[in-house]
């Protein structure tokens, strides 16, 4: 087995240059975007005829040491990209977000989450250093405990508003080749919290280790938790890319067996169960859909070609419906106030299913622009669907209402969606004064949107 990739720091060095040659080229008060191929974001907006950054070149995966357990890895590299050049050598990052074509400086300025993430936190924090393209068209590489410490601490959460990622160093985890499977059901929210709670304080169930937790909500009385064991070997291996669906078989098996990489991916073939708002999980479409399209990316293309063309709301106007509002959101609840955030969510939402992940900082210091406390256990709550709009109701309503509830359970919310927060009361939870002495350094001339502009204001 393979314990290191070749290093290509000369050629990262070239593509640094011709990135911050472009960006010198741009225009005074030109607005400053990538030219990438994919994104994970639900903020969809008009297509720009601005030239972007061509940040292509920066997906490679280099200089992988098994022995330290790090590997430098190009800023615009997707997990798949990443996944695919470590696992050869036995390691995967410490977090793999759930979803492909995530990229490694996405998922640090935008969040991540995924089932390791009880013990292993955010994908941020296991960074060790990040190499920037700053607003004022530096590049600086910022370290925990070097003059740019500041912005190692608040570029999470940042979005692209201070810069952008072009190198990160990051740690590494060794696995085995497979992952055991047990969907745990509970029947009432205050049981599975309890269980939560239990299983992360311990990292053990019924006396066996566990190494990855999330969980699906169907219903107030179906829960499950999903918790997964690395393990040498298996009595078999299911596939979930062809006809066979994984969420359902969270309800349909208690026990189960996955190869690491299509673990890592379980929840990409679906977009976790979003697949069945565009007919690929109805048996006769699935059949003929080609396995290579059974991707999220895929998906979420069509949803960005319906939405700026407004095909579903234009049938609903004509079939006599109503609008639906796009709910699509991740939150970061403590646990101990799991149940009461449920019990809202079903009585006055009512999306299902619902993701859970629980999820507790690795680091102590903390991350400026997304403060959660490191002594807290929360738990990522996921819902990604459309709620029915009563005649009258404004577009936002549903997504307002839940803002308020996180904000008054202490929780915090991603800002990968539309978000609907006044100005006043968003930088009362994402931290102002350490945004604006961030941006005051690093982007004088606001040459990158603000973060409020950019993940509130521009709808």
């Amino acid at each position: 087995m393979a314990d290191r990739v070749t290093p290509m720091s000369g050629e990262h060095s070239d593509d640094v240059a011709e990135l911050v040659a472009q960006y010198a080229q741009l225009p005074t008060g030109a607005p400053v975007r990538l030219a990438k191929p994919t994104s994970n974001l639900f903020r969809f907006r008009a297509p720009s005829d601005s030239q972007g950054l061509d940040v292509g070149r920066f997906t490679k995966v280099f200089d992988v040491d098994a022995e330290a357990g790090t590997a430098q890895v190009q800023g615009m590299a997707t997990y798949e990209q990443v996944v695919d050049a470590l696992l050869p050598t036995g390691h995967i990052p410490k977090v793999v977000p759930q979803l492909k074509t995530i990229t490694l400086g996405g998922a640090v300025a935008g969040l991540g989450i995924e089932s390791t993430s009880y013990r292993n936190g955010l994908p941020h924090e296991s960074v060790r250093e990040v190499e920037i393209l700053t607003g004022d068209g530096s590049v600086v590489v910022a370290r925990p405990d070097n003059e740019h410490a500041d912005l190692f601490r608040g570029f999470p959460n940042s979005y692209g508003t201070l810069g952008y990622a072009l190198r990160l160093e990051i740690e590494l985890e060794e696995v085995k080749p497979y992952v055991k499977l047990r969907h745990i059901p509970f029947a009432s929210a205050a049981e599975c919290t309890e269980a939560i709670t239990r299983i992360c304080a311990n990292g053990e169930f019924d006396g066996e280790r566990v190494d990855f937790v999330d969980g699906t909500v169907f219903t107030p009385t179906e829960h499950y938790l999903t918790l997964g064991s690395y393990v040498d070997s298996a009595p078999f291996t299911s596939d979930y890319t062809g006809e066979q669906i994984y969420y359902r078989s969270v309800q349909q098996r208690r026990t189960d067996h996955l190869s690491i990489h299509d673990y890592l991916w379980r929840w990409d073939t679906d977009w976790f169960w979003c697949s069945r708002a565009i007919g690929v999980q109805h048996p006769l479409v699935r059949r003929f859909w080609p396995a290579k399209y059974k991707r999220s990316d895929v998906y979420r293309r069509i949803v960005a070609w319906d939405r700026r063309h407004s095909v579903t709301d234009r049938l609903a106007v004509l079939q006599g419906k109503g609008l639906n509002e796009p709910v699509i959101q991740d939150v970061e609840i403590p646990v101990q106030r799991l149940p009461e955030f449920l019990e809202f969510f079903h009585r006055d939402i009512g999306i299902s299913p619902i993701w859970l992940c629980p999820v507790r900082l690795r680091d102590r210091e903390g991350w400026s622009l997304y403060p959660m406390d490191p002594d807290t256990l929360y738990v990522n709550v996921g819902f990604w669907a459309t709620v029915p709009l009563r005649p009258g109701e404004a577009p936002g309503r549903h997504n307002r209402a839940i803002e308020r509830k996180v904000t008054e359970l202490d929780g915090h919310k991603s800002l990968y969606s539309d978000s609907y927060f006044e100005e006043d009361e968003f930088w009362r939870l994402y931290n102002r004064p350490a945004y604006q002495r961030l941006k005051d350094t690093y982007d004088p001339k606001d040459r990158l949107p603000g973060l409020y502009e950019k993940c509130v204001r521009e709808r």
